[in-house]
């Protein structure tokens, strides 16, 4: 099992940038800017992320590290 620091290194590499992951308004900016990714409206942004986690693999980042963060 990967650790959170080298899931959080992988999604830096992605985005080119660093953000706060566990922050669900820079997320959301970091995949639509960066990505231009435009999640599904859900209850929780968990969520929308894991409705399209095969869009881009810095979805599933995302997704293990909140988890792994809970």
């Amino acid at each position: 099992m990967e650790s959170k620091k080298n899931i959080l290194e992988k999604i830096f590499i992605f985005a080119e940038k660093d953000f706060d992951p566990t922050i669900d308004k820079d997320v959301v900016q970091i995949l639509r800017d960066k990505f231009n990714i435009y999640l599904p409206q859900r209850s929780a942004l968990n969520e929308s992320l894991e409705s399209t986690a095969s869009s881009h693999e810095i979805i599933e980042l995302i997704l293990k590290y909140r988890t792994l963060s809970e």
